[in-house]
């Protein structure tokens, strides 16, 4: 009799219905959105803390390009004041530093002529824009006692943004490259992420039902396989349920925490921000950016990478799961798993790093391919691969050989399962597990 069903309905409930389930699932949106408004907060009240810089510029040449911002004040000091006075000063009104320009010769001295004073150490955004503002201005002004416009230099800049397109006619760009990666880089560490948390629920189930003995019941009526399948399903639904409800759940909250109380999520990302306007000046205005960004989303392979993500994801998945409960069979407590679990971490780092690294760089190079044919790595690297266009022959190959590898492993573990389930106070060394396939 088929008793698969019943037994990942059980396993389901159970794990739904325990009390650490449901408090972990509703407590974690909570307190990751509660650390991420806490930080959020912080960093917006960093951002419109207004500082008060005073300017010693003895060289007289720059003491005009120093505007105030919203959160920048700056206060001209004359420059007949000695810089001791100044420091004393400036101290004393409890502003935030002084920035001293000292009386240079010509402008190839001016690198080492100036100096920002200050009680604490400034922040590298300011000594950035300070830079930014004094090094323009003595270019300009270089250009111009060498006879050249700087107006003219400017103008003549000009912008490239080179178009790409396939043999075949089909145009890409960067904006394309660069959505392709993101949408990888997630899927893979999606991937990583599921098999680490719930492949540790799964041995630590299989660890409890053993030392609790309720196994010696359960295994007179159920086969090891289906039992260990039962579990590794009923724990991924588990999972499944959880995520959706993390999904739901945290959506809300981030919606109700920007509207109650005004804080704006998007404030911890102010650098990185920055850095991606910076990146994208010159590529037009944002109306024609976000047409660009959705042309480059639709230009995605979309069905192609909906199929390949649920049929990677559920075999990869399915592939360490076992694993994960041939090892919590072994084992009597979760200290012995140790020795078991570098084989199962090492090749999922490697495939999290190959793809983080060599795909992105090169997608259809000899390392990227051989990896995403390696079953214990394809299902994360084969993910990154597939953005870039893989052939659907390869993709199918790939799922292939990963099915079979799933399909051996289950058998193999299976084998490791049905003697450990019953093994107690021995800690097994893998020539013992190696005995325990041939029984």
């Amino acid at each position: 009799m088929n008793h698969l069903p019943l037994i990942i309905k059980r396993e389901y409930l159970a794990k739904v219905r325990n009390k650490a389930f449901i408090i972990m699932t509703f407590l974690s949106p909570l307190i990751i959105i509660g650390l991420i408004s806490v930080v959020a907060y912080l960093t917006q009240m960093n951002n419109s803390k207004v500082r008060q810089i005073s300017v010693l510029d003895q060289s007289g040449l720059v003491k005009d390009i120093f505007k105030d911002t919203e959160n920048t004040k700056y206060t001209l000091l004359e420059d007949t004041i000695t810089l001791d006075n100044a420091k004393t000063t400036v101290k004393e009104k409890g502003d935030y530093g002084l920035l001293h320009i000292q009386k240079f010769d010509s402008i190839e001295e001016a690198s080492t002529s100036i100096r920002f004073y200050s009680e604490d150490s400034p922040s590298l955004s300011l000594i950035n824009s300070l830079d930014d503002k004094i090094e323009k201005e003595l270019t300009s002004i270089n250009m111009n006692r060498m006879g050249v416009n700087p107006e003219i230099i400017a103008s003549s800049k000009v912008f490239i943004d080179i178009e790409q397109e396939s043999f075949a006619g089909k145009k890409t760009s960067k904006l394309d490259s660069g959505i392709k990666i993101i949408f990888g880089v997630i899927a893979g560490y999606l991937l990583f992420m599921f098999i680490i948390i719930y492949g540790n629920m799964i041995m630590r189930s299989v660890i409890e039902e053993k030392t609790s003995r309720i196994i010696e019941v359960i295994i007179s009526s159920v086969k090891p396989i289906q039992l260990m399948l039962g579990k590794i399903i009923g724990t991924s639904l588990v999972g499944i349920t959880q995520v959706v409800i993390w999904i739901i759940l945290g959506s809300g909250l981030i919606i109700l925490v920007s509207l109650i109380f005004g804080i704006d999520l998007g404030q911890m990302g102010m650098p990185q921000q920055e850095m991606m306007e910076q990146a994208m000046q010159g590529s037009g205005n944002s109306m024609e950016t976000a047409q660009r960004f959705m042309n480059a989303f639709f230009n995605l392979p979309l069905t192609n990478l909906i199929i390949a993500f649920i049929l990677f994801f559920i075999s990869g998945y399915l592939l360490y799961s076992s694993l994960y409960a041939a090892i919590g069979a072994a084992v009597d407590n979760e200290t012995d798993t140790q020795q078991f679990m570098m084989p199962i971490i090492v090749p999922l780092i490697l495939a999290v790093y190959v793809g983080g690294f060599t795909v992105i760089e090169d997608p259809h190079g000899t390392v990227s391919t051989v990896f995403s044919f390696i079953p214990f790595t394809s299902p994360v690297v084969m993910l990154m691969r597939i953005p870039f266009g893989v052939p659907i022959w390869q993709q199918l190959l790939s799922l292939l050989i990963l099915i079979s590898t799933f399909m051996f492993t289950v058998w193999f573990a299976a084998k490791i399962y049905r003697v450990g389930i019953l093994m107690y106070g021995k800690k097994p060394s893998y020539k013992e597990l190696i005995k325990w396939i041939k029984y």
